[in-house]
């Protein structure tokens, strides 16, 4: 009795022995868990102020591109409104409601490859589920090209001129102000008056700047598969909508030639082999290839044939000022801004000012 009393009490000893050790191990476990509670808490405070006013691609890009008091975007920026397109289909694809159809056994190409509905639940934003039901609705698909062209109203098709997503960058500045970045004013130009939108929330958008300067210098890692991808696409259609270098503007010569050279490196990548890595957003690389050959095709378009040199009393104009008022002529938008220009030119000859070569 007296040895199976040790044994047993031996055995018990053990087991309370096994037992605090478990719960030494479990509480080791329990204090990690608590530490990367407390370090996501922690940056969950740092983006409280942000969490209210969550901006998504699109309202990021065009608060990039606004003017901070006159409150509207460049006059002669014609690639704003394609990259808000394409701001939308990767919006799109990041909540996980559009992708690309698999690529088959014959490898199709990212442009060649049609764009597909993966969920058609409500994202609460009026342009995106506008966008999404269109795409939804197509059959047979399109791909990211097409889409981009369809969404912008650059087709001569009559039959899919009901794609077009009409005032878009008003409608996202009301967005804006709803969220309170932006104001609502009447300005007076000449003739007519317009509705401009001037920044009330000078705080977003120097926090929205900070991200783009610091993703591509204090915080690079010269690595497209750790950056995130959200910040990712912002730089890429940023870049295509011409208005990445007004974030880089309050920046010092080196760091914005360091800044620079970076986002270089990015657009001189290639999709089809970033789109295969792991984890990659494919419809992401879709949308920055077809910006690629869009930006390509613009710099191969030769110029229209320019008359000789106009004399009108003292008004000189030479051929490298018709150069910088006339614009290759491509797609509709850019028929409008020609004639614009003509008349320009036009006020300036009736003016009777000098024009200097």
């Amino acid at each position: 009795m007296t040895s199976l009393t040790q044994r047993t009490s031996g055995l018990v000893q053990r087991k309370t022995e096994a037992g605090r050790h478990g719960d030494k191990d479990r509480g080791s476990d329990e204090e990690e868990d608590e530490a990367r509670r407390a370090a996501a808490e922690e940056e969950d405070d740092e983006r409280s102020d942000a969490k209210d006013t969550r901006l998504t691609l699109m309202e990021e890009v065009l608060l990039l591109g606004l003017k901070d008091r006159e409150g509207y975007t460049s006059f002669w920026n014609d690639c704003i409104s394609s990259g808000l397109r394409g701001c939308m289909l990767i919006e799109l694809a990041l909540r996980g409601r559009l992708q690309l159809e698999a690529c088959g056994m014959r490898r199709k190409s990212l442009l060649a490859r049609k764009v597909i509905c993966k969920s058609d639940a409500p994202t609460g934003d009026m342009l995106l589920d506008e966008a999404l039901k269109h795409i939804k609705d197509t059959q047979p698909p399109e791909n990211v090209q097409s889409w981009i062209e369809l969404l912008s109203g650059e087709t001569w098709n009559p039959l899919k001129l009901h794609y077009q997503l009409r005032n878009v960058r008003e409608r996202l500045a009301k967005n804006l102000v709803e969220k309170g970045v932006l104001t609502t004013e009447k300005q007076n130009f000449l003739l007519f008056d317009m509705t401009t939108h001037p920044l009330t929330n000078n705080t977003l958008k120097q926090r929205l700047v900070k991200k783009v300067q610091d993703s591509v210098l204090e915080k690079w890692v010269n690595d497209p598969q750790r950056m995130d991808r959200r910040v990712l696409a912002l730089i890429l259609l940023a870049h295509s909508s011409d208005v990445l270098e007004n974030a880089f503007a309050p920046l010092q010569d080196v760091q914005f030639d360091l800044g620079m050279t970076r986002v270089r490196s990015l657009l001189e990548l290639e999709p089809e082999m970033e789109s295969s890595k792991p984890n990659a957003n494919e419809l992401m690389w879709a949308v920055v290839a077809a910006a690629a050959i869009s930006n390509r095709r613009d710099c191969t378009t030769s110029r229209p044939p320019l008359p000789p040199p106009l004399v009108l009393g003292d008004v000189l104009v030479m051929d490298q000022h018709l150069h910088q008022l006339v614009p290759p002529v491509e797609t509709v938008a850019q028929v409008t801004q020609l004639g614009r220009a003509f008349r320009h030119l036009s006020g300036v000859f009736w003016g009777g000012g000098n024009v200097k070569k």
